[in-house]
């Protein structure tokens, strides 16, 4: 197969359908993922990879990648659920870590596993004017969607401000791979204590999530040519 230097990751079914007319009339390549095109962005050929939704799939999907491109960037573009009060609804959070919350210890020491399977995210290349607004921080990552009986262990345990199902388990195989990573997720919907908004309601999160992912695309010529110059 080709070599790619950037490899974009998208994970959930609705996000792949939001980018796949942007897409329509570029070259399929067959894989055991569900789709897979590439593409050029600007001069830049990049390929487009839908791994699936949770972190199997996700961890499968990159290490894929990584085999058969070699890539020197992946990034991972998708939406996240925001815990109410601490993350605004449409916010674009920009992985500086990512932390798998969903870990149960009980035979030796809770905090080591949660850290033998949290990564940093290395952004120095992207420098401080970012091409729109956007949040550093930390993502949780587990195989559920947020309930609000999670959202305070999330606060309290781990100083969250939003989740997926993805993100930890992609960064995880890149940093054993020494590939670099960029994680920009999009909040579609909003869980408090009291209420999930999008629970039992995956319209509403179907319904956002184009405009998400609409905006993310937008950011990938700016990305994708910081990284470029800087490497």
């Amino acid at each position: 197969m080709d070599h790619f230097d950037v490899v974009v990751i998208i994970s959930a079914g609705a996000e792949w359908r939001s980018i796949n007319p942007i897409l329509l009339g570029n070259h399929k390549i067959k894989t055991p993922y569900p789709h897979c095109v590439s593409t050029n962005i600007g001069k830049t050929p990049v390929l487009f990879l839908h791994s699936g939704w949770g972190k199997v799939a996700s961890a499968g999907a990159t290490q894929y990648a990584i085999d058969w491109w070699t890539p020197k960037l992946l990034i991972n573009l998708g939406t996240c659920g925001g815990l109410a009060g601490r993350v605004d609804l449409g916010e674009i959070i920009l992985a500086s870590e990512t932390v798998i919350y969903d870990i149960i210890e009980g035979m030796s020491d809770y905090h080591k596993a949660i850290e033998k399977y949290s990564c940093k995210a290395h952004l120095g290349w992207l420098g401080d004017e970012l091409p729109v607004p956007m949040k550093k921080a930390r993502l949780l990552s587990a195989d559920r969607d947020i309930r609000p009986q999670d959202v305070q262990m999330m606060i309290d345990d781990f100083d969250g401000i939003a989740g997926d199902w993805e993100s930890g388990a992609l960064a995880w195989v890149a940093e054993k791979n020494e590939v670099d990573w960029l994680i920009l997720r999009g909040v579609t919907d909003l869980i408090s204590p009291v209420k999930g908004e999008a629970l039992s309601n995956k319209s509403l999160w179907e319904e956002r999530t184009s405009p998400i992912m609409q905006r993310l695309l937008d950011m990938l010529p700016w990305l994708i040519d910081r990284f470029r110059l800087t490497h």
